[in-house]
Protein backbone atom coordinates (compact mmCIF):
# COMPACT_ATOMS: atom_id res chain seq x y z
CA UNK A 1 0.00 0.00 0.00
CA UNK A 2 1.15 3.43 -0.85
CA UNK A 3 0.69 6.38 1.50
CA UNK A 4 1.58 10.45 1.18
CA UNK A 5 3.25 12.81 3.42
CA UNK A 6 4.95 15.88 3.77
CA UNK A 7 8.91 15.22 3.59
CA UNK A 8 11.09 15.46 6.58
CA UNK A 9 13.94 17.43 5.93
CA UNK A 10 16.07 14.57 6.25
CA UNK A 11 14.37 13.00 3.42
CA UNK A 12 15.33 15.69 1.17
CA UNK A 13 18.73 14.58 0.14
CA UNK A 14 17.63 11.13 -1.16
CA UNK A 15 14.08 12.35 -2.38
CA UNK A 16 16.06 14.82 -4.40
CA UNK A 17 18.74 11.55 -5.77
CA UNK A 18 15.98 9.78 -6.21
CA UNK A 19 14.07 12.21 -8.17
CA UNK A 20 17.26 12.53 -10.58
CA UNK A 21 17.20 9.04 -10.92
CA UNK A 22 13.58 9.05 -12.13
CA UNK A 23 14.01 11.85 -14.85
CA UNK A 24 17.45 10.43 -15.85
CA UNK A 25 15.75 7.19 -16.70
CA UNK A 26 13.01 8.78 -18.73
CA UNK A 27 13.39 8.11 -22.71
CA UNK A 28 13.85 11.27 -24.36
CA UNK A 29 14.41 13.36 -21.28
CA UNK A 30 17.24 15.97 -21.40
CA UNK A 31 19.69 13.87 -19.42
CA UNK A 32 21.67 15.57 -16.71
CA UNK A 33 24.75 16.59 -18.66
CA UNK A 34 21.94 18.20 -21.16
CA UNK A 35 20.37 20.16 -18.70
CA UNK A 36 22.69 20.37 -15.15
CA UNK A 37 20.38 23.67 -13.79
CA UNK A 38 16.95 21.12 -14.22
CA UNK A 39 18.75 18.49 -12.30
CA UNK A 40 20.01 20.87 -9.83
CA UNK A 41 16.99 21.98 -9.22
CA UNK A 42 15.39 18.13 -8.46
CA UNK A 43 18.61 17.36 -6.48
CA UNK A 44 17.93 19.83 -3.75
CA UNK A 45 14.69 19.86 -4.22
CA UNK A 46 14.18 20.28 -0.14
CA UNK A 47 15.15 23.96 -0.80
CA UNK A 48 11.78 24.71 -2.41
CA UNK A 49 10.00 24.29 0.99
CA UNK A 50 11.55 27.43 1.95
CA UNK A 51 8.95 29.18 -0.01
CA UNK A 52 5.55 30.14 1.85
CA UNK A 53 3.17 27.71 0.78
CA UNK A 54 4.95 25.05 -0.50
CA UNK A 55 5.55 21.63 0.54
CA UNK A 56 7.37 18.72 -0.64
CA UNK A 57 5.32 15.39 -0.54
CA UNK A 58 6.67 11.90 -0.32
CA UNK A 59 5.28 8.54 -1.09
CA UNK A 60 6.03 5.51 0.89
CA UNK A 61 5.60 2.17 1.21
CA UNK A 62 4.56 0.05 4.23
CA UNK A 63 7.64 -0.67 5.01
CA UNK A 64 8.25 3.15 4.94
CA UNK A 65 10.70 3.25 1.68
CA UNK A 66 10.34 5.84 -0.38
CA UNK A 67 8.96 5.23 -3.47
CA UNK A 68 8.67 9.22 -4.80
CA UNK A 69 7.71 12.29 -4.46
CA UNK A 70 5.96 15.38 -5.35
CA UNK A 71 5.93 19.35 -4.78
CA UNK A 72 3.07 21.37 -4.34
CA UNK A 73 2.93 25.09 -4.75
CA UNK A 74 -0.31 26.64 -3.14
CA UNK A 75 0.49 29.96 -4.76
CA UNK A 76 1.77 30.12 -8.36
CA UNK A 77 3.99 33.22 -8.06
CA UNK A 78 6.42 30.23 -6.64
CA UNK A 79 5.74 27.80 -8.97
CA UNK A 80 8.72 28.86 -11.28
CA UNK A 81 7.46 27.83 -14.99
CA UNK A 82 5.38 30.66 -17.50
CA UNK A 83 4.36 33.99 -16.37
CA UNK A 84 0.16 33.73 -16.01
CA UNK A 85 -0.16 36.64 -14.21
CA UNK A 86 -4.04 37.39 -12.54
CA UNK A 87 -4.90 35.05 -15.17
CA UNK A 88 -4.97 31.67 -12.19
CA UNK A 89 -5.24 33.80 -8.81
CA UNK A 90 -6.70 30.93 -6.39
CA UNK A 91 -5.07 28.36 -8.35
CA UNK A 92 -2.49 25.96 -7.27
CA UNK A 93 -0.14 23.93 -8.46
CA UNK A 94 2.52 21.28 -8.41
CA UNK A 95 5.52 20.37 -9.95
CA UNK A 96 8.40 17.67 -10.49
CA UNK A 97 6.69 14.49 -9.74
CA UNK A 98 8.42 11.52 -9.67
CA UNK A 99 9.03 7.91 -8.89
CA UNK A 100 11.72 5.98 -8.96
CA UNK A 101 12.30 3.64 -11.60
CA UNK A 102 12.30 0.29 -9.51
CA UNK A 103 9.10 1.14 -8.21
CA UNK A 104 6.90 2.49 -10.73
CA UNK A 105 3.52 0.70 -11.62
CA UNK A 106 2.25 0.99 -7.65
CA UNK A 107 0.14 3.47 -7.45
CA UNK A 108 2.95 6.37 -6.19
CA UNK A 109 2.21 8.52 -8.88
CA UNK A 110 -1.42 8.57 -8.84
CA UNK A 111 -1.55 8.66 -4.76
CA UNK A 112 1.21 11.50 -5.19
CA UNK A 113 -1.68 13.18 -7.61
CA UNK A 114 -4.60 12.67 -5.26
CA UNK A 115 -2.53 14.41 -2.33
CA UNK A 116 -2.04 17.48 -4.21
CA UNK A 117 -5.77 17.61 -5.67
CA UNK A 118 -7.00 16.78 -1.82
CA UNK A 119 -4.44 19.64 -1.11
CA UNK A 120 -5.94 22.27 -3.37
CA UNK A 121 -9.58 21.19 -2.40
CA UNK A 122 -8.50 21.65 1.25
CA UNK A 123 -7.18 24.98 0.49
CA UNK A 124 -10.41 26.19 -1.05
CA UNK A 125 -8.35 26.39 -4.44
CA UNK A 126 -10.09 27.35 -8.11
CA UNK A 127 -7.99 24.37 -9.94
CA UNK A 128 -4.38 23.13 -9.84
CA UNK A 129 -1.92 23.04 -12.85
CA UNK A 130 0.76 21.10 -13.60
CA UNK A 131 3.63 20.64 -16.56
CA UNK A 132 4.93 17.40 -18.54
CA UNK A 133 6.41 16.63 -21.63
CA UNK A 134 5.99 13.54 -24.20
CA UNK A 135 8.49 12.01 -22.29
CA UNK A 136 6.07 11.19 -19.98
CA UNK A 137 3.40 9.36 -21.62
CA UNK A 138 2.22 7.20 -18.39
CA UNK A 139 2.24 10.33 -15.93
CA UNK A 140 0.19 12.30 -19.09
CA UNK A 141 -2.59 9.56 -19.84
CA UNK A 142 -3.09 9.15 -15.85
CA UNK A 143 -3.42 12.85 -15.59
CA UNK A 144 -5.89 13.23 -18.21
CA UNK A 145 -7.72 9.86 -16.54
CA UNK A 146 -7.88 11.67 -12.96
CA UNK A 147 -9.60 15.00 -14.86
CA UNK A 148 -6.46 16.87 -16.05
CA UNK A 149 -7.21 18.66 -19.39
CA UNK A 150 -4.39 19.48 -21.88
CA UNK A 151 -4.82 23.57 -21.87
CA UNK A 152 -2.39 25.32 -24.51
CA UNK A 153 -2.53 28.61 -23.24
CA UNK A 154 -0.42 26.97 -20.28
CA UNK A 155 2.22 25.37 -23.21
CA UNK A 156 6.10 26.59 -23.34
CA UNK A 157 9.36 25.89 -24.24
CA UNK A 158 12.01 24.77 -21.60
CA UNK A 159 15.43 25.01 -23.88
CA UNK A 160 15.03 22.29 -26.35
CA UNK A 161 11.82 20.80 -24.76
CA UNK A 162 8.37 21.22 -25.19
CA UNK A 163 6.75 21.23 -21.93
CA UNK A 164 2.59 21.06 -21.96
CA UNK A 165 -0.08 22.77 -19.12
CA UNK A 166 -2.53 20.67 -17.99
CA UNK A 167 -5.54 21.77 -15.87
CA UNK A 168 -8.09 20.89 -13.55
CA UNK A 169 -11.23 23.00 -12.27
CA UNK A 170 -12.33 22.66 -9.18
CA UNK A 171 -15.40 24.36 -8.77
CA UNK A 172 -14.28 27.03 -6.36
CA UNK A 173 -14.43 30.67 -6.75
CA UNK A 174 -11.65 32.91 -7.51
CA UNK A 175 -9.37 32.61 -10.79
CA UNK A 176 -10.26 30.65 -13.85
CA UNK A 177 -9.34 29.99 -17.33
Amino acid sequence: MVSVREARPEEFAPLGALLVEAYAALPGFPSPEQNPAYYGNLRHIGALTHKPGVQLLAAQDDLGRLLGGVVYFADLAHYGAGNWGDTLAGWAGFRFLGVGPQTRGTGAGRALTTACIELARQQGKAGLVLHTTRAMPVAWAMYERLGFMPDPALDLRAGTVSVYGFRLALGRAGGGL
